[in-house]
């Protein structure tokens, strides 16, 4: 089963996150299948995504986690 969440990267107090597509058997900092967007935290002006490649993971069967959902 595929899963879409976020991956930490930056720095402290500066946390930026990658949404990722990624088998749920793996750990959550592990090899992603995909790096679909990016998202800072700080500002959420600040997002990036990559419509095509969601929609193709969502029509897998890909399930967003709540975090996600809410920010997609």
């Amino acid at each position: 089963m595929i899963k879409i969440r976020l991956k930490a990267c930056g720095r402290k107090q500066r946390a930026t996150y990658r949404i990722v597509a990624i088998d749920v058997k793996s750990r959550s900092e592990g090899r992603a299948l995909q790096e679909l967007s990016f998202y800072k935290k700080m500002n959420k002006n600040e997002t990036r995504l990559i419509y095509s490649a969601i929609v193709h993971f969502l029509e897998l069967g890909a399930q967003p986690t709540e975090t996600v959902h809410g920010i997609l």
